[in-house]
């Protein structure tokens, strides 16, 4: 008897052969599609240390060095992610990296401690992403709760709350900089934007699909003679640095930061969920309880031994699902490629510095079409989630408005308590809750489906028939 296949479009098809996913593509193509997903998650996995060591109280050495180990664990957990073992891990094209939901309660957490305050955070971190790994069988169990209507919300949430980031980004980066939001600055932007595009349209097949890295590269050079290149991270970075266990000092235990950590898990986790679903629809591999609950276990184990190696929580990274999508490159081996990459990156940091010369205007420019991309794959979601029956566009309008909140109005939740932030201040938390909520009332517990409609599609037959690549 023939074995079950695992996955659902497998058993559509009917074929021997291997899904895009688990393809293995040539070397050279596999280091340089991996290299690419690299470039558009590197200042994304670099920014939270960035931000929490000097809050903290480190030196500008030790915050490279934490900068550094953020790589080492990003790379950890996506070969967790990707490749998988026992039943840990989406076997989906899926990046880890530093979690940004973390930011502001670690900051509160170790504020002007020092060692001390890292030692606590490490602390709070490995008991909340065991606490999540526990959790994971049952969390995943909500995706019955995740039909087109939500995913198609939450995908579109993610594409539209990451466009900020690529124009901080095309600015410059740092607001407080003279030159932050200079004609020089934008105009880079513009232009890495212009070539992303026009290789996009001319290039045919591999170089093709390599356009974004192209487009960095041709950006960077460009902007050398423009003279906001900064080549000092080459200078300053040792060759060979190993992220020493512990290297703060063993883990600290409080409360407090505990429960704080363990809201930012349940964040994280709900986002993962909804990346999962999004790259699952994109890939043509409708992600199940099953690949979830990998998923799940991936990041949180990831997370738990990332502060072994002086890593935080590590979660998805939502901008790599918008290069899948754009550049139609399916397989997980690609993006396992570029977990071995942040893993060198993080053993060498010389060169992690190649990389970190990119200017944010060039990475910025790139970034509005892998952002764009993401908001289209959730647009391309909502098509299929059947919008004229009963309230399924009210679910949308109402979730859609106030996940754009922390986006339009950063300062609307000022007045609410630091612990509810960790959740409102993300607009892809705060839609995703408010749009299983919407759902439930109208489609499950209200009057909102229509008596002599034909009975719905349970929520895979739904999946698997709106599951198709996104063309860009």
């Amino acid at each position: 008897m023939a074995a079950k296949p695992r996955f659902r479009n497998e058993a559509v098809a009917g074929t021997d052969r291997k899904h895009p996913v688990d393809e293995t593509l040539p070397p050279l193509k596999m280091f340089t599609s991996g290299l690419q997903h690299v470039a558009a998650m590197y200042a994304g996995v670099v920014a939270p240390p960035m931000i929490v060591g000097p809050a903290v109280g480190l030196t500008a050495k030790e915050t490279a060095f934490l900068m550094g180990a953020s790589l080492f664990t990003a790379g950890i957990a996506t070969l967790l992610q990707t490749l998988g073992f026992w039943r840990i891990g989406a076997r989906l094209p899926f990046v880890n990296g530093v979690s940004f939901a973390g930011v502001t309660p670690m900051v509160a957490i170790g504020k002007d401690r020092g060692h001390e305050g890292i030692a606590v955070i490490f602390g709070a971190i490995i008991v909340a992403s065991l606490l999540g790994f526990l959790l994971a069988p049952y969390f995943c169990k909500l995706i019955r709760f995740f039909p087109p209507v939500v995913t198609g919300t939450v995908i579109t949430l993610i594409g539209v709350s990451l466009l900020p980031v690529a124009f901080n980004w095309s600015q410059g980066g740092n607001s407080t900089a003279d030159d932050y939001g200079s004609m020089t600055n934008i105009t880079m932007a513009a232009v890495t934007l212009a070539i992303v595009l026009a290789l996009r349209k001319l290039l045919r097949g591999f170089l093709q699909q390599i356009a974004i890295l192209l487009g960095l590269v041709i950006g960077t050079l460009i902007a050398i003679p423009v003279g906001i290149t900064d080549f000092s991270p080459i200078k300053d970075a040792d060759v060979v640095g190993f992220p020493s266990p512990f290297h703060f000092g063993a883990p600290q235990f409080e409360i407090a930061a505990i429960i704080s950590m363990c809201i930012v898990m349940l964040v994280c986790m709900t986002e993962s969920t909804a990346d999962m679903l999004a790259l699952g629809r994109i890939v043509d591999r409708p992600a199940d309880e099953r690949t979830i609950e990998g998923g799940l276990r991936a990041d949180t184990l990831g997370s738990a031994v990332s502060p072994l190696f002086n890593g935080f929580m590590c979660s998805a990274f939502a901008q790599n699902i918008g290069l899948v999508a754009m550049t139609k490159v399916r397989s997980r081996f690609v993006v396992a490629a570029g977990g071995g990459i942040l893993i060198v990156l993080g053993l060498v940091p010389v060169a992690a510095s190649v990389i970190a010369i990119v200017p944010l205007p060039v990475l910025g420019g790139a970034g509005i079409v892998l952002f764009g991309s993401v908001a289209a794959s959730g647009i391309q979601t909502l098509a299929t989630a059947a919008l004229e029956k009963g309230e399924n566009a009210l679910i949308v309008a109402a979730a859609v408005g106030i996940g754009l909140i922390p986006i339009a109005a950063p300062q609307f939740y000022h007045a609410f308590p630091e612990d509810l932030l960790v959740v409102l201040d993300s607009g892809i938390s705060t839609g995703c809750v408010v749009a299983i909520l919407l759902n439930l009332a109208f489609n499950h517990f209200g009057r909102g489906r229509d008596t002599d409609e034909a009975p719905e599609r349970t929520d895979e037959e739904q999946a698997v028939k709106s599951a198709a690549p996104v063309a860009i």
